[in-house]
């Protein structure tokens, strides 16, 4: 059986709105609102799935060679020594080539306490070379992230802490 080590949460409203306003333009207390309550929480589609499927705050339409930033709403608290491991879902990533911009989105455990509350954020970018427009409904799977344990060197000592997001351990 599977070992249970993360608990997926949303982020706060402010926090989601900081991300969404930039994100898509929407700065709307009303609409952001209605997109934020409509989050959904991380899950497997059956017993058998290995990865938690991400689901899109909004409708995406995604011409070949663009690239959208997406703010999921999500962070997950998990136990120390394992990783999420982000990938775009395999059925969009076969049909059109959809790719996430850093390859492998890597959350580390200690995401989750840093100061934008360890908001996922997914960068996607539809590479499609046969001219296919990606069109993801909200509430659509458009990602899924999959939990790996990790091992350090036996003469590992670091002891810094993160406080931040993207790029903040350098």
């Amino acid at each position: 059986m599977a070992k249970r080590v993360a608990q997926f949460y949303k982020v706060s409203f402010e926090q989601f709105r900081e991300g969404a306003a930039d994100a898509f333009g929407v700065t709307e207390e009303q609409e952001l609102r209605k997109i934020y309550e409509g989050i959904q929480l991380p899950k497997r589609a059956t017993t058998g799935s290995a990865g938690y499927d991400f689901y899109a705050p909004v409708s995406i339409t995604l011409e070949p060679g663009k690239t959208l930033k997406i703010p999921t709403g999500i962070r997950v608290e998990m136990e120390p020594d394992w990783v999420l491991k982000c990938y775009p879902r395999s059925g969009l990533g076969f049909k059109y080539r959809l790719q996430l911009n850093n390859t492998v989105g890597i959350i580390d455990s200690d995401y989750f306490y840093s100061d934008n509350e360890g908001h996922i954020f997914a960068k996607i970018t539809n590479d499609s070379n046969e001219g296919k427009t990606v069109e993801i409904a909200a509430g659509t799977g458009f990602m899924q992230g999959i939990f790996v344990e990790y091992g350090i060197t036996m003469d590992d000592d670091v002891t810094a802490v993160r406080n931040g997001g993207f790029g903040s351990t350098n």
